[in-house]
């Protein structure tokens, strides 16, 4: 099985703070994929630098066979992301949304109208189509937003923490959409997630990072063996450590060294 995504030597500094620590790790094409980690491991910062949207410090990402670094351009078109914060515009409906992101990836319009009827049917909101988003759910934007991200026929999705807030009937749908698209259109799926038992039960293979190092690898049975419990949840509780993390804390830390780094410049 070929690797659609490989990370070599990966490092992001802000200032002196080392927020992922010269990791290593691929994805192989076609595998639903969690990236698991406490608050402010680098789990976010990891994905915002094989999206584009930071520029690593040093080692190599690709995606696709493209250079992240060398060929953004192409890499932007390989992939479809679910942020972990909401990105649909609440004053357009959900068609207005899809179109949108058609023109900004170009899709052909032919081509888009049809792949809009064919998402927004599969995650049931092809009835709401006309509804402005501000309407809707938190549920029902997080599929909007699943739909958003595949309509350019991606060959990989990233969800951040996609079903954060949502509940159980929400999420257990979400991922049954997930688990169809990489069945039927054999999508690489990269996630990470709160809910150990989404990892569990989703993700062919795991990797857990802590204080910007993957401390583990492997999946939820191997890393059950390797600790000696019963559920991916103790497992990573066993490697990671009991101590509450606080996100905020760590968030209002990082800015202030970001800020310290841009003013040296």
């Amino acid at each position: 099985m070929s690797e659609i995504i490989e990370v070599k030597n990966l490092t992001k500094k802000f200032g002196d703070f080392v927020a992922v620590d010269d990791i290593s790790f691929e994805v192989n094409k076609g595998e639903i994929f969690a990236f698991l980690g406490p608050n402010g491991a680098g789990k976010s910062t990891t994905i915002k630098m094989l999206t584009t949207l930071l520029t690593p410090t040093q080692g190599t990402l690709t995606l696709d066979g493209h250079s992240v670094m060398k060929d953004s351009n192409a890499v932007r078109h390989s992939f479809g992301i679910v942020f972990q914060d909401p990105s649909l515009d609440d004053e357009l409906t959900a068609y207005e949304n899809m179109d949108l992101h058609g023109v900004l990836y170009r899709v052909p319009k032919a081509l888009c109208k049809e792949r809009i009827k064919q998402l927004l049917t599969l995650v049931e909101l092809w009835d709401r189509k006309d509804n402005y988003v501000k309407e809707f759910s938190g549920g029902m934007k997080r599929r909007l937003e699943i739909a958003r991200g595949l309509l350019h026929h991606p060959k990989i999705l990233f969800l951040d923490e996609p079903t954060l807030g949502l509940d159980p009937q929400t999420r257990n749908h979400m991922w049954s959409y997930i688990n169809d698209l990489n069945k039927s259109e054999g999508i690489t799926v990269f996630f990470t997630t709160h809910y150990m038992e989404e990892a569990e039960r989703i993700a062919g293979r795991i990797a857990i990072i802590d204080h910007g190092k993957i401390i583990a690898s492997g999946t939820a049975t191997e890393l059950k063996s390797k600790t000696n419990t019963k559920s991916l949840e103790e497992a990573f509780l066993a490697l990671t450590g009991k101590v509450i993390r606080d996100e905020e804390v760590g968030k209002v830390d990082r800015m202030r060294m970001m800020h310290s780094a841009w003013t040296k410049k």
